[in-house]
């Protein structure tokens, strides 16, 4: 699918399908006037029967009938103008995309971009409408027939249109910026929705191997035996039950000055998890395939990053496991020694992700990072907590998880900062070694971060819970049911925050 940017009147444009944004009683507004005029009063009948209104995610399809080189007028609501906002428009075009895909048409026009959001140049809203054109448009498909692929056509081309007052080099930056970025996306997302009996631990490591030589990344490798020999007791008790070995993936990034400080982000990577012998209930165990959501996500951002070149020094760190119950799974009430020397209990072999990030973040100290971010679908108390709308984050740095915040909020992949007490370290003590791997129900999404506190005390660190938004159960306006591909854009926007603001 081409996409390009074209400075026009919308109401000129010659397309099978002319998307256009109203907001929430903005129709005295010239644009909107004249539109009507074109439609013959349409408009003002549809908002007088109460069928559009402009209120967010609302749609109706008008056919011109000749009266506008546009053979169809799709309007999408934006809500009220004073809630204004990229998401909005994000999603909008998202919405829009879907039913441009449905409805088959070869080619569509978004006048989207044309929507003015309070303190944002067109720059950014090209990049919120191409996002929403391109995430909206991805569909998981590699194991469907020929014949059920041809179901689902993108359009050849899609063209967004701009104002002349517009900075046409930025906007066409945006654009390509926002190509690639929406490409590690994707990437991403395939990872999350391949099949278990797929995406062995060796497989997510072709896969990063694969992203490395696409890009300019380097990548290492640890098998078992090199982990046996490093020390990983705590990822390697949690692979133990599975036949297919573990792997630990580095995926390096070298744009920024030469030997400074790089930011570590780590993934969990979980390619499967049956819960091992705290076996999961049978109900949506198929979803455990996105496990490894978090390992996805940093690929991702390495990825991402490589294309878009940004002058920043980054480590990607993902433990890869399965963790299946055998006759070889480690157990409830077993002892594990992890790479730090720290000994843990284990109560709960479903509280699996902390043990192997523990190693992994252990394994960071190496780099001598200037901070370090890990992502894991860790615990279902978030989901309890959260839901599906937003990732919970929690740190040992404030001014980290502020900028965070504001990336979260900047890209769409929001964030809710809980509390990291001192006090939640009561929950995880253990009579019989330095600390347990589960804490109990109360505050489960706490205590599992106050766990990996323990592994990540001496540097600047965050951790983002994204159990709740790694996987979607129904198709959202720019994000298909399964793997959201949830962390890449929120990292971006972090990163080109970090590279033009102290953090």
């Amino acid at each position: 699918m081409d996409i390009k940017i074209r400075i026009a009147s919308p109401l000129q444009v010659k397309t099978p399908c002319l998307v256009v944004g109203l907001y929430e009683k903005s129709f005295s507004e010239p644009q909107q006037q004249e539109l009507d005029q074109k439609l013959g009063g349409l408009l003002r009948q549809a908002r007088r029967n109460g069928e559009f209104s402009g209120k967010s995610g609302e749609q109706i399809l008008f056919q011109p009938a000749g009266h506008l080189p546009a053979q169809r007028i799709l309007l999408i609501g934006l809500g009220a103008k004073r809630e204004g906002s990229l998401e909005r428009l994000r999603s909008a075009a998202g919405t829009a995309m879907q039913q441009v895909v449905k409805k088959k048409y070869g080619q569509a026009t978004f006048a989207l971009p044309l929507c003015t959001v309070k303190q944002c140049d067109g720059a950014a809203l090209v990049q919120a409408t191409a996002e929403g054109v391109i995430l909206a448009g991805y569909r998981y498909d590699r194991f469907l027939s020929e014949k059920l692929k041809e179901h689902y056509k993108l359009p050849r081309s899609v063209t967004l249109l701009t104002g002349k007052a517009y900075d046409r080099m930025a906007c066409e930056a945006a654009l390509e910026n926002t190509r690639k970025t929406c490409q590690a996306v994707m990437f991403a997302r395939d990872l999350v929705n391949t099949p278990g009996n797929v995406k062995a631990p060796v497989f997510l490591a072709e896969q990063a191997q694969a992203a490395a030589k696409a890009s300019a990344l380097e990548c290492t490798i640890l098998g078992h035996q090199e982990l046996f020999d490093a020390g990983c007791g705590a990822l390697l008790g949690v692979a133990q039950g599975s036949v297919r070995e573990p792997q630990l993936i580095i995926l390096e990034y070298k744009g920024g000055r030469p030997n400074g400080s790089p930011v570590v982000l780590v993934g969990k990577g979980v390619v499967f998890d049956a819960g091992g012998i705290s076996l999961k209930p049978a109900d949506k165990m198929d979803e455990m395939k996105m496990d490894m959501a978090g390992g996805a996500a940093v690929i991702g951002t390495l990825y991402a990053a490589a294309q878009l070149k940004l002058p920043v020094n980054l480590v990607g760190i993902i433990p890869a496991v399965e963790n299946l119950p055998s006759g070889t799974a480690y157990r409830p009430g077993d002892i594990l020694t992890s790479l730090s020397g720290q000994t843990i209990e284990v109560l709960n072999t479903d509280a699996e992700g902390r043990l192997i990030l523990a190693d992994a973040l252990t394994y960071a100290k190496r780099f001598q990072p200037q901070l370090v971010i890990d992502l894991a679908t860790l615990t279902g108390a978030c989901i309890i907590a959260l839901g599906h709308h937003a990732t919970a984050i929690l740190g040992n740095d404030q001014p980290l998880v502020d900028a965070l915040l504001r990336a979260g909020e900047e890209s769409g992949e929001r964030l809710w900062q809980l509390p990291l007490w001192d006090d939640y370290d009561q929950q995880i003590k253990s009579h019989v070694a330095d600390v347990k791997n589960t804490g109990g129900r109360p505050a489960g999404t706490i205590t599992a971060a106050a766990f990996l506190k323990k592994f990540a005390g001496d540097f600047r660190w965050a951790h983002l819970d994204i159990a709740g938004t790694a996987w979607h159960d129904s198709d959202q306006p720019y994000i298909p049911k399964g793997g959201t591909g949830v962390g890449v854009r929120l990292l971006i926007s972090f990163l080109q925050n970090l590279v033009t603001k102290s953090v």
